[in-house]
């Protein structure tokens, strides 16, 4: 089988070709050519300049690329700049692929789709409503809806997957400054943060999932959800990462509600409910209807991302 990959010089692009090059016939794509992208195959798909690369021998494509999410996003108009990779590059790539006969179009989103919060036990599931709350969310949303239609349309088999934060090497934004303050021992103000909980994914549990939605066929036109399937508090998250960093934990025991404040008037709102709030899913859908079960812990996967992160500091 012969699949597409976009992303490829990214995050979970870059991850997944090291894992199965050589168990799929895989084709990497990207805006830029690379060690993994041949300049044969790097195309921008929001581009209308680019030529479009041929796809008849495609059977299946993996749509990683994305414009990820930007905290405190300083463009005049973020949502249009969302709109023009995650929604118009995902419509043109998912019609190229539906008119080159391509049998199914799996495409990355985000738990976003839904919200950017969940209720005391109350997580998301296989059948909770769409809400996004911000430009990069409503995005994603859009898009898994236009991914929907070009498939109902053409007879193109689709799979979404909403991952929720993603960790593991090479792991950048939020996460790796996390590893940074927490590698140097410096105290932090986040110890009060026990009563939140929040999925996570390591990336070769996503990588895994993904591999299974190749070709499984209960896969076909199904939206998943995806995690660890162990949440955990804001606190426990920090000391588990510590841990396997095997550096001192030093929180600061602020109650949340002056974190929050203190957010508040520093303009940081979204870092606060990010940090403060719970965000679970629930993938007993995933599960069910494919039988998986993520093969890695988050034991495992913090420590494999604190052995990256050693090597990376050095």
């Amino acid at each position: 089988m012969e699949i597409l990959l976009t992303g490829a010089n990214g995050f979970l692009g870059s991850r997944f070709i090291e894992v199965y090059s050589n168990y799929f016939s895989l084709v990497p794509t990207s805006r830029r050519e690379s060690h993994y992208v041949s300049a044969q195959w790097a195309f921008d798909v929001t581009s209308e300049t680019d030529p479009k690369p041929r796809l008849e021998n495609i059977e299946c494509v993996i749509h990683c690329a994305a414009r990820a999410h930007v905290i405190n996003d300083s463009t005049a108009n973020p949502l249009s700049e969302y709109r023009k990779v995650n929604v118009y590059g995902t419509i043109a790539l998912a019609s190229l692929a539906a008119k080159s006969g391509v049998k199914r179009f799996i495409l990355i989103s985000s738990i976003n789709a839904l919200g950017t919060s969940t209720e005391a036990e109350q997580p998301f599931s296989h059948s909770s409503q769409p809400s996004p709350r911000d430009p990069f969310s409503i995005s994603k949303n859009e898009s898994e809806q236009a991914v929907k239609d070009i498939c109902a349309e053409a007879g193109m088999e689709y799979v979404i997957i909403r991952p929720p934060l993603v960790y593991g090497p090479g792991v950048k934004a939020n996460f790796l400054s996390l590893l940074k303050w927490l590698s140097r021992g410096a105290p932090l103000p986040l110890g009060g943060i026990r009563n939140n909980k929040r999925s996570l994914v390591y990336l070769d549990n996503l990588v895994d999932l993904i591999r299974v939605c190749i070709e499984h066929p209960n896969a076909a036109n199904q939206t998943f959800l995806v995690s660890d399937n162990h949440d955990v508090s804001t606190y426990e998250l920090l000391a588990n990462t510590a841990r396997a960093l095997n550096a001192p934990l030093r929180l600061l025991n602020i109650p949340p509600k002056w974190l929050g404040f203190a957010c508040k008037l520093l303009g940081k709102k979204d870092i606060e409910q990010r940090l403060s709030a719970s965000l679970q899913v629930d993938i007993s859908h995933t599960q069910l209807i494919l039988g998986w079960e993520p093969p890695y812990s988050m034991e495992e996967g913090l420590k494999h991302t604190a052995e990256w992160f050693k090597e990376y500091r050095r």
